[in-house]
């Protein structure tokens, strides 16, 4: 006789999962195959997960860290995280096709931070080091004109010249609480520090944070279905267990650990910005295997951003 499966409830947070400007960055590698036959070649993850990465790579897109390892010739997407001016300045001058995949909401930050150069002020930077986000914002200003602020010890003691007009913008797939109060800490020692024109922390970013916060506290433990390299995912995480939730973070259905679920009969489930709903199913249908799984559904802030496709590729 089989052994019964012990019960647990399911809540699968709402929204969650691939945001506008992620499944436009995919949208734009998958049509320029379609359109320029492969191999097309990306610098960089598209986006920070695996599954849609290898994905791409059997459709005919070819990953690259670096552009001078693109060949002459063939064209070149730019991941959503956004690149240095250098890069598509160097595209240009060796002549290639490129695509520009930076989610919009990024560049709105790059725009930002020029508008800001040239009105004379420098910009303390939330962010985290290393980040191809922040790695591209940087590059879009001269060197020196902008300061990294990763926590709020950070903004408790940097040093800016007596003489210097600050203004401050911020990664968007930072944490919301984290990054309210470093920006408290530098509104209190710089009072006239210039101020974003809008929250530059994505919507998506945002409201993943704030499902979470809905339902962490009717959970015995919590999965983030994400990379170890993604932000927005990571920033998940820290979310629940903030909330008082055991969190832990898979990329998907093989990597979870029962052992860890031992004793949990209300998991919460959620997926980071660029984790496909596809992954969220493989999880709960591995959970099914283990538990007799029921789903209660959570409602949500509905999301119906849409981001245009570059010029070139909307008749693809």
């Amino acid at each position: 006789m089989s052994e019964t499966r012990p019960p647990l409830t399911l809540l699968i947070a709402a929204p969650r999962g691939f945001c506008a400007g992620v499944d436009r960055a995919v949208r734009i590698v998958e049509l320029a195959i379609e359109r320029y036959g492969a191999p097309v070649y990306v610098r960089h993850e598209i986006v920070h997960n695996k599954f849609v990465v290898e994905g791409l790579k059997a459709k005919g897109a070819v990953f690259v860290p670096e552009l001078d390892e693109v060949p002459d010739g063939v064209p070149v997407v730019f991941s959503a995280h956004g690149v240095p001016k250098a890069v598509p300045a160097k595209a240009q001058a060796r002549g290639l096709n490129y695509l520009d995949a930076t989610c919009p909401l990024v560049s709105k930050v790059h725009r930002q931070a020029e508008r800001l150069i040239e009105q004379g002020y420098h910009i303390l930077f939330i962010g985290h080091e290393g980040h191809p986000e922040v790695i591209g914002t940087f590059g879009q200003v001269p060197e020196g004109r902008m300061t990294l602020v990763e926590t709020r010890e950070a903004a408790e003691s940097i040093a800016p010249q007596a003489d210097e007009r600050l203004a401050f913008l911020t990664q968007t797939t930072l944490s919301v609480d984290d990054t309210a109060e470093i920006v408290g800490v530098l509104r209190r020692r710089f009072p006239a520090i210039q101020a974003p024109r809008g929250e530059d922390i994505c919507y998506a970013t945002s409201n993943r944070q704030a499902a979470v916060k809905a339902i962490a506290g009717r959970c015995d433990a919590m999965l983030v279905i994400g990379a170890s390299n993604s932000s927005n995912s990571l920033r998940l995480v820290e979310v629940a267990e903030r909330e008082g939730a055991r969190a832990r973070l898979v990329a998907r259905g093989r990597d979870i650990d029962f052992a860890w679920l031992e004793g949990v009969r209300t998991l919460g489930i959620t997926a980071g910005a660029s984790a496909p709903e596809v992954l969220v199913r493989e999880v709960v249908d591995a959970l099914a295997q283990h538990f007799e799984v029921v789903e209660e559904p959570v409602d949500g802030v509905e999301e119906n951003m849409v981001f245009k496709l570059p010029a070139g590729l909307r008749a693809a």
